[in-house]
């Protein structure tokens, strides 16, 4: 029977995750213009969405972001 020393060095879990862990290898491991893709991927998928559902598609990345913006600015005026 093997001990735990004798294994490798497991992955972080991160990489373990279905569809994130491929995105996170592949920013840490990958390609150079992998960035350059996967921004083009996700404003290809937007638009595909605003074409699909109209006008909440285009409002609601907005309406989801006002938390961050909020804490960005309140993180902002703390200093």
């Amino acid at each position: 029977m093997a001990t735990a020393d004798t294994f490798a060095p497991r992955s972080p879990l991160v990489y373990r995750l279905p569809i994130l862990g491929a995105i996170a290898r592949e920013l840490a491991e990958g390609d150079a213009d992998f960035p350059l893709y996967l921004i083009l991927a996700l404003v290809s998928a937007w638009g595909c969405a605003i074409v699909l559902w109209g006008l909440p598609a285009l409002a609601l990345p907005a309406v989801a972001l006002a938390p961050m913006i909020l804490v960005l600015l309140v993180a902002i005026t703390r200093g």
